[in-house]
C-alpha cells in the first residue's frame, strides 16, 4: 500500500474527513514519529509496535566485487520492531 492509497482509506472510512484533512492526518503521524526517532526517543504503538533508533558501529566493510576493504562509518538507523498482537495476525493468515 503506498501513502496515497492509505489517505484514500482512511478519507472513505470517515465520513467528516476527506482526502485532504486525511492526508493532513497521515502526514502528522508520521513527520511526528520521525521526530521523534530522530531525537533518539522512539514511538511506541501498543499492539502493532516500536519505532527505535538503532546505532550501528563503525566496522571494515568488503566491496563484494573487488574484495578491496573499505572503513564503514558509524551510523543510525530507523527500526521497526513488530508487537506480539501484529506477530499473531500476521503468521494465522
Amino acid at each position: 500500500m503506498k501513502k496515497i492509497e492509505l489517505i484514500e482509506v482512511i478519507a472513505d472510512s470517515i465520513d467528516t474527513l476527506n482526502k485532504y484533512n486525511s492526508k493532513q492526518a497521515v502526514d502528522i503521524i508520521v513527520n511526528t514519529i520521525t521526530d521523534y526517532i530522530k531525537s533518539g526517543e522512539g514511538v511506541e504503538i501498543r499492539g502493532f509496535g516500536s519505532f527505535i533508533r538503532k546505532h550501528k558501529n563503525a566496522r571494515i566493510g568488503i566491496n563484494p566485487r573487488t574484495g578491496e576493504r573499505t572503513d564503514v562509518k558509524a551510523k543510525n538507523s530507523p527500526f521497526f520492531k513488530p508487537g506480539k498482537s501484529l506477530k499473531k495476525l500476521v503468521n494465522n493468515l
